[in-house]
């Protein structure tokens, strides 16, 4: 197995697998960056799925590897998983460590567009285009079997893109994901700061007005997943009831 651009960082036997962490000089961030590969055991003789991970707010590609537990279950199933981070990392943009829910840590998963931030936070294009190209020419994968899941700011990533890409993944899942960010004071801080003052563009980054207008290949369902004592539900933050009420049937079904 060739790692062409990544340099390997770590690799821990884990559930007959290898959990490696990789870093590789991003064009599309223009900086370092780090993301976790779990390598199930069946990926020594045959190529496998791809299944990627969207941290939420404050966190790296560290919290899913550490935390979750998902390598046994990839292991039984034969999933390379890939966890990135969630924004750049290094950049020296002024204000981009002020606060725990903007810059760094907080990407937000979208292309910004403005001066400041445009030329680093493109998280959304290093997450649907860089990050599976290095996948696919570095690990033996199966091109066309690829899923995107998320929690909470990673959960409104894991449904725009998958929803901003029609046919590009099998399955898209949500963990508590921020569901409406145009309407939501996450959303609002994140998308006036990325995207600008019109509130129009922001919609091609929301989740809630995508399924409004989406024509593409119907997923049998998009699962998301919801604690109701989530303190960040009652507080306006996730707005997954919004959501309910505009998808278009034959879209999705939510569970």
């Amino acid at each position: 197995m060739a790692t062409g651009a990544l340099k390997e960082v770590s690799s821990a036997r884990c559930f007959g697998g290898l959990q490696k962490v990789f870093e590789h000089d991003s064009s599309e961030l223009k900086c370092r960056m780090r993301i976790g590969v779990y390598l199930p055991p069946q990926v020594e003789s045959e190529k496998v799925p791809v299944l990627y991970w969207l941290s939420g707010l404050t966190c790296t590609d560290q919290n899913f590897v550490a935390k979750a537990g998902a390598q046994r279950v990839a292991s039984s199933l034969g999933l390379l998983l890939v966890a990135p981070d969630t924004s750049p990392r290094g950049c020296n943009i002024e204000g981009e460590d002020e606060s725990w829910d903007f810059g760094t840590g907080a990407g937000f998963y979208v292309n910004a567009t403005e001066e400041k931030w445009k030329n680093n936070y493109r998280m959304y294009s290093y997450v649907t285009s860089e990050l599976p190209e290095l996948i696919r020419t570095n690990f033996s994968v199966v091109p066309d079997k690829q899923s995107i899941f998320g929690h909470s700011m990673g959960g409104h990533g894991a449904l725009i893109c998958a929803l901003k890409n029609p046919g590009a993944y099998r399955s898209v899942s949500a963990f508590a994901p921020i569901c409406n960010p145009v309407n939501c004071p996450w959303g609002q801080k994140a998308f006036s700061g990325y995207l600008g003052p019109d509130r129009e563009q922001w919609k091609a980054w929301d989740a809630t007005e995508l399924v409004k207008n989406y024509n593409g290949p119907n997923f049998s369902y998009i699962l998301i997943d919801q604690g109701k004592s989530d303190s960040f539900l009652g507080a306006g933050q996730l707005l997954r009831r919004i959501l309910l009420r505009v998808r278009r049937k034959p879209v999705c079904r939510l569970y």
